[in-house]
């Protein structure tokens, strides 16, 4: 590992499409994937659900290195107190420097500046970096869907984690 300066974090911008975009597409990996690699023509990262405000990224030296997306888990309104991760990814050159940490502590602050008593997430069971990530900063497991996906030839755990803000 080289050594990366903090992150800076900030909330994404439009004109930051095309870069989250490709850094989604680098770090693609059946570690935490749901579904097939994206193939030309891409879409775009930003959509009518989940748009730039809805996305924290973190920068060095002026490039994106990683992004985390926030988002309620339900549209209810009896829901409206939780919010829920959506999203995050780290660029393969920035692991294990701070960013996915950074990035998880902004989320944490800001569904707390917007009023969130509870925020949750969804990771695959053989995910052990994002799992031991989440579980060093207070998440716990809420519940297990077993065997919910089938990728790559084996039946994969859906895992529910959640924390008190």
């Amino acid at each position: 590992m080289t050594f990366m300066p903090e992150p800076h974090i900030r909330f994404a911008l439009a004109a930051d499409d095309t870069a989250l975009g490709r850094l989604d597409r680098e770090t693609w990996s059946p570690l935490h994937a749901v579904k097939p690699p994206d193939e030309p023509p891409y879409e775009p990262f930003f959509n009518e659900r989940f748009g730039p405000r809805d996305h924290l990224v973190a920068e060095t030296g002026g490039r994106i290195v990683g992004y985390i997306r926030l988002g309620f888990p339900t549209p209810l309104a009896s829901n409206a107190h939780v919010r829920q991760i959506q999203g995050l990814a780290v660029a393969d050159a920035a692991r294990g420097s701070g960013v996915g940490r950074a990035l998880l502590r902004a989320v944490l602050d800001e569904a707390r500046r917007q009023g969130a008593r509870r925020i949750t997430l969804r990771v695959l069971g053989h995910n052990t970096p994002a799992r031991k990530l989440y579980e060093s900063e207070g998440f716990v497991v809420e519940g297990v869907q077993p065997e919910e996906f089938y990728l790559g030839g084996a039946y994969v755990d859906d895992v529910m984690m959640g924390r008190s803000l």
